[in-house]
């Protein structure tokens, strides 16, 4: 059984003390691979760094997040997303394989929402420049980004991540072309996610934990963790009624073929 944790922050500090061991960890659950999303410049070189002690299991991303699209500092935040992305005088340039984690976030800010815009729409953009997937933060804002890419003339492809939106949503999503990533969500007692999911057909789909953030029951209040993968998939087998070697064999070729991983 192989899994892949499409998305999870290992440079986080919640690693510090452990980080190697917690990875390996992961591998020997199965979880052989694991995409890491970056979030602004500071996280870009602790990225690189566990890439590097991992090239066969751990992958990154590129991107702003928009949390992290200040009125002043996202112009400059973004050149240097660029410059890693575009300049073949950075090593690390060719590696990437999703344009993320990118997106709005209305939760904590909405007074940025039209930067937010600006800078998701130019990111869009790098990756059909780079033919990379995105990855999408979609925080109390699906449906705005769903209008956003339905009225681009050309998108890239990708993946709403922790998508935990309604029936209606899903089908707005895929049939955009994107995924939908699947975490610990799913395992809530009073979620509705297992209910919407039962709807949408498991070729849609691709797993992750979000590590260190949203862990699954039964470790909610604890730190998340890339072996958490497999919780997320033994839950989809009740949803979807098959044995957890299908779940796993499926959305691993999805992620497989997102990723180019």
């Amino acid at each position: 059984m192989i899994l892949v944790d499409t998305h999870t922050h290992l440079y986080e500090d919640a690693f510090d003390t452990d980080r190697v061991q917690m990875i390996e960890h992961a591998i020997n659950e199965g979880v052989f691979k694991m995409i890491i999303p970056n979030v602004d410049s500071s996280t870009i070189m602790p990225m690189l760094d566990i890439v590097n002690e991992f090239p066969l299991n751990i992958f990154p991303m590129m991107g702003l997040h928009p949390c992290y699209v200040k009125p002043e500092t996202y112009k400059q935040e973004l050149e240097m997303i660029k410059r890693y992305l575009f300049e073949s005088n950075i090593k690390p340039s060719s590696n990437f394989v999703a344009v993320g984690e990118i997106g709005i976030d209305l939760h904590w800010d909405k007074t940025t929402l039209e930067i937010q815009k600006e800078a998701f729409e130019l990111q869009c953009d790098w990756a059909i420049e780079r033919n990379l997937p995105i990855a999408i933060h979609s925080r109390d804002s699906t449906a705005i980004l769903i209008e956003i890419l339905r009225e681009r003339n050309e998108n890239p492809c990708g993946v709403f991540h922790c998508f935990t939106g309604s029936l209606e949503e899903a089908k707005q999503i895929i049939d955009l072309g994107f995924m939908l990533g699947i975490g610990g969500v799913v395992t809530y007692k009073n979620t509705h996610l297992r209910d919407t999911l039962r709807h949408i057909p498991l070729e849609h789909i691709v797993l992750e934990t979000d590590a260190p953030y949203l862990p699954p029951v039964p470790f909610r209040g604890q730190r998340n963790e890339s072996s958490y993968t497999k919780i997320v998939a033994e839950t989809l087998c009740s949803v979807y009624d098959k044995g957890l070697d299908e779940i796993a064999s499926t959305t691993t070729a999805n992620a497989h073929k997102l990723f180019s991983i």
